[in-house]
């Protein structure tokens, strides 16, 4: 794809079909013709660590990338930082900027989204930084780094470890962080796609661990501990409704229907202040039509009323001998929460990931949503056919309404992380092999590009197809902060007249 292939592209005229800021939305159907763009294109622009061209952005806007792993970076506590930089939170840090005074530096939980290593490549299985690990043999985690408003790093440490494939996750309103593992892999289960030997893993895998959100190495530490109870299933992302206690979770489940998911703790976290292991966990269903095939291309402005069904064994650990491989298959693990609400009439999605939650509504992108139905799993293209569909469910009615369906690829292609600014503009990075933007999705139905990834590498190789991942905004609307997820992972730190491009 081209840097002109879009740039500017406006829905199509409808009436409003959700509350909360993003009314006026407007609903593709799948086979909607894409528009030919309006040019306004992104220019160059030098990063300000070094100035190299790695991003494109509107005029007026700069940049500056840091801990970037093309290079060892070592953090404060001594951790040899991790590459794959996937989901991220920003909190507000209690130090002024120095450079910009009446701004204050931003604390960041980052995720990294490390799998069982590559052993031909001489990799290993042994966690990154200080302190306990969960799990001593798993490679993931996240870090948690105080930077200013204009990305200088001012101190960095590891927050937990021992974890495998923390991909994405959510900002909780008490302070905390809470990261996800996409996968289920464990001592007890055979291996993933990859191949990769579970063997020497200490604990399974597959659950959602709570980071508190601090400057301070001592007080920033999670306790390690799993929240099980909101189950075991290739999470993705997660966000917290204040007024009904209710955390909700997405699943991308690659070759299997995905679900949606809420977890009910026991006691309040917004009095407790954490999320307790004792609660509930339920599945979405469509009222009235069972295993509902939500992974389809819908009608314009399509809308269901919700129900929810209980999952009675959220976590499972199956049977096994230590030290020798596994009988239970990583499909059957994957499938099995999941399975548990299907057959109660769960819904049936394609591959759910980041979410947000706005004004009683929480938002949320199916990365392969709204092509032709499936008839069954994928394991080579994964459970849908389509480009991405964004969708909207509102927690007081128990209403779930199609926000946005891509009608080409040319449009939108593959969305995953989202977030939202403090304008009320949806904030979408793309994941797909070709060129990767981050978008902007408008009050009233336009699609928008902020930023396209032009990186390069030290040898010249071309790393355009990198995915965005992490987008999130400073507590006070200055700069948005978003990842590079890949083996050379980095971070930026992008801010200039947001107000002038709507977002």
């Amino acid at each position: 794809m081209t840097l002109e292939r879009r740039t500017f592209i406006k829905g199509s005229a409808g009436a409003a079909v959700l509350g909360g800021p993003f009314a006026g939305f407007t609903a593709l159907p799948a086979d909607a013709a894409g528009r030919r763009p309006k040019f306004e294109a992104l220019v160059p622009i030098p990063d300000e660590r070094d100035g190299q061209v790695r991003l494109h952005l509107p005029q007026g806007f700069r940049y500056r990338s840091f801990h970037d792993t093309e290079s060892p970076v070592e953090l404060d506590d001594g951790t040899n930082l991790p590459g794959r930089h996937d989901g991220m939170g920003a909190f507000r840090g209690s130090r002024r900027s120095p450079s910009a005074r009446r701004q204050h530096n931003s604390i960041l939980v980052r995720n990294h989204e490390l799998n069982n290593p590559d052993v031909s490549r001489g990799e290993t299985y042994d966690h990154f930084g200080p302190g306990k690990p969960y799990d001593a043999a798993a490679r993931g985690g996240t870090t948690t780094v105080e930077t200013t408003p204009h990305g200088r790093v001012v101190s960095s440490f590891t927050s937990l470890n021992g974890t495998m494939m923390n991909c994405s996750g959510g900002i909780m309103p008490w302070g905390s962080w809470v990261t996800c593992e996409e996968t289920v892999n464990g001592p007890d289960v055979a291996p993933d796609f990859t191949g990769a030997s579970n063997v020497p893993l200490q604990k399974p895998h597959g659950y959602v661990f709570e980071v508190p959100a601090s400057a301070d190495p001592e007080r920033g530490q999670s306790n390690r501990k799993p929240i099980t109870r909101a189950g075991r299933f290739a999470h993705e992302a997660v966000s917290f409704d204040p007024v009904d206690g209710y955390l909700y979770l997405t699943e991308d489940n690659f070759a299997f229907p995905s679900g949606f998911y809420r977890y009910k703790p026991r006691r309040n976290p917004m009095q407790v202040g954490h999320l307790d292991n004792e609660g509930d966990l339920q599945m979405l269903a469509v009222e009235g039509e069972p295993n509902a095939h939500l992974e389809a291309g819908q009608p314009r402005n399509a809308k269901y009323q919700v129900t929810w069904v209980d999952i009675d064994d959220p976590d499972k650990v199956f049977p096994y001998t230590p030290g020798e491989p596994a009988r239970t298959s990583n499909d059957k693990a994957l499938t099995f929460v999941g399975d548990q609400g299907r057959e109660r009439g769960a819904a049936h999605f394609s591959r759910l990931e980041g979410q947000v939650y706005d004004d009683n509504v929480v938002y949320f992108t199916s990365t392969q949503g709204g092509g032709p139905a499936e008839t069954g799993p994928d394991s080579s293209g994964g459970y849908g056919n389509g480009q991405g569909q964004v969708w909207a469910y509102h927690t007081r009615a128990e209403k779930l309404s199609l926000v946005y369906q891509s009608p080409n690829r040319e449009t939108l292609d593959f969305p995953d992380n989202v977030t939202t600014s403090p304008r009320g503009t949806l904030v979408l990075c793309e994941d797909n092999s070709d060129d990767n933007y981050l978008r902007g999705l408008s009050r009233n139905g336009k699609l928008w590009d902020i930023a396209l990834n032009r990186l390069r590498s030290s040898t010249g190789a071309d790393r355009s197809g990198d995915e965005f991942a992490g987008s999130t905004f400073s507590t006070d609307g200055h700069t948005l902060f978003v990842n590079i997820q890949a083996s050379r992972g980095l971070t930026f730190a992008i801010w200039g007249p947001w107000h002038k491009i709507h977002v």
